[in-house]
């Protein structure tokens, strides 16, 4: 039988994302529209299923780690803020 472990990862998310899209209870919320996906990011998505896709992402990292937090999640899919140095003069 096939399992998670066997299946290459953007094949899964992809297909699992198709299958998010069809079901009414996973939808794009009004504000998703409006905001970036991290504070390293310039723009929000290009992708529309973009919210499918990181739910599909999700689902595949709490099957293969375990139960994890929020905190955990953060660490996985968050960037690092650029840091900027204030110079004294132009």
């Amino acid at each position: 039988m096939t399992t998670v472990y066997d299946v290459p990862a953007e094949k899964l998310i992809n297909r699992v994302s198709q299958k998010l899209k069809e079901m009414d209870e996973i939808g794009l919320p009004a504000w998703a529209a409006f905001v970036k996906t991290g504070v390293n990011r310039g723009l929000p998505p290009d992708n529309p299923l973009w919210w499918h896709t990181r739910c599909a992402s999700i689902l595949r990292r709490i099957y293969l780690k375990g139960p994890v937090g929020s905190s955990r999640l953060r660490t996985a899919y968050a960037g690092k803020k650029e840091q900027r140095i204030k110079t004294t003069s132009f």
